[in-house]
């Protein structure tokens, strides 16, 4: 059997959801064992210079064992920043008005802001062997 054969074997329900340059595919997969565990991608797509595109993506394996806790911290996440900031979408990207808080308190200083989240390009992308 093919390496085609062993992925297309492996897959067992999927959806997509498209959110402007992102992409996110939902996928039930099977462990050499039967048993079942979540995929989550999300690919990105970015364009260079010369037009010619690329896609970056992070993947993340969820297995049965964390569903309810997983379950329970991304709805306890998801209504807080409901709760705090509503459903409108707030960013520079959305809104051609919008203007950074650090913008304005860095006028005049001359410096750099500081981000100390990680970017999206630090990230690996890890690929795991069946389970």
């Amino acid at each position: 059997m093919g390496n085609h054969d062993m992925m297309e074997q492996e897959e067992i329900f999927s959806k997509v959801l498209r959110a402007g340059r992102r992409t996110y595919f939902f996928d039930v997969r099977a462990t050499k064992a039967q048993d079942y565990y979540l995929t989550i991608t999300e690919s990105k797509k970015f364009t260079n210079d010369d037009g010619s595109y690329h896609y970056k993506k992070h993947k993340i394996y969820l297995y049965k064992e964390d569903f309810s806790e997983f379950r329970e911290i991304l709805a306890e996440m998801t209504d807080y920043i409901i709760a705090e900031k509503g459903n409108e979408v707030i960013s520079e990207r959305h809104q051609k008005d919008f203007k950074k808080d650090y913008e304005d308190a860095d006028k005049g200083e001359g410096g750099t802001v500081s981000n100390d989240e990680p970017s999206p390009e630090s990230f690996t992308d890890v690929e795991f062997d069946d389970i």
